[in-house]
């Protein structure tokens, strides 16, 4: 699994990814961590597939004891069946993911680490003196779902939100966003089931400083990609499974 760091000052945002090794049948996933000093948070730890691999990188990146923190956007199986293998291995740790889903995730096993539940309105969490707001995102694709901005470094992980689908070899970051849009539009239009929860999502971002916006799967926008973005999703008709005849 290949990680690299996407921005690194007085803290760090590492992406975990591009793993060739996984099976044909398994999506591709991105997976986040967010270290402050002696503290770090893993974002969408991934599926049960995917644990070793996780577990050999980020102790590549920070003692084990420091990872005190996980968040679950929502409750797919794709960014969270692992949490069985963590619960065993992280001592002291607390998972933040939606009060909607804790009767949902806690099957996939759950005896040591703590849930968090995050209320709808969203919320914060510390961690080492840098605050992180839980951004609602809700309907997109989960009917409870959370992004994570970070202020301080302008990057705000997106979760399903600006996700595509192509090979493991492809680029860490998007190069031309034409090209890209075919990657992204059928996950767009039947993974996101509500045009109005989905306006409403693009207006609240507007209203954010973002630099780099980090999906759960494909490839991460940065500068004038973010915008770009947000002008084509605000005019995509979604839930296009739907029979509108």
């Amino acid at each position: 699994m290949k990680s690299q760091k996407v921005y690194s000052d007085k803290h760090r945002w590492i992406v975990f990814g591009r793993d060739p090794d996984k099976p044909d049948q398994i999506i591709d996933t991105n997976q986040y961590m967010v270290v402050n000093g002696e503290h770090a948070l893993l974002l969408d730890p991934g599926g049960i597939e995917l644990f070793a691999p996780m577990l050999s990188a980020i102790v590549k990146e920070v003692p084990l004891e420091n990872v005190k923190h996980l968040f679950a956007s929502h409750q797919d199986p794709d960014i969270i069946s692992s949490l069985g293998l963590w619960d065993q291995v992280l001592d002291d740790a607390t998972l933040h993911s939606p009060w909607l889903w804790e009767g949902f995730i806690r099957h996939f096993g759950m005896k040591r680490i703590q849930y968090a539940a995050i209320p709808d309105e969203g919320g914060t969490i510390e961690l080492g003196g840098l605050t992180l707001e839980f951004f609602p995102a809700h309907y997109l694709h989960s009917s409870g779902n959370f992004n994570v901005y970070d202020p301080a470094a302008k990057i705000l992980f997106s979760g399903d939100i600006g996700a595509a689908i192509e090979p493991t070899d492809s680029p860490m970051f998007v190069e031309n966003f034409d090209e890209h849009i075919p990657k992204m539009k059928m996950f767009h239009e039947r993974w996101m089931p509500s045009n109005a929860a989905k306006n409403d999502w693009v207006a609240r971002a507007r209203a954010l400083d973002i630099d780099m916006m980090l999906p759960q799967h494909g490839r991460i926008f940065k500068g004038d990609d973010v915008q770009r973005f947000l002008d084509w999703f605000e005019q995509l008709e979604v839930g296009t499974a739907v029979d509108r005849g």
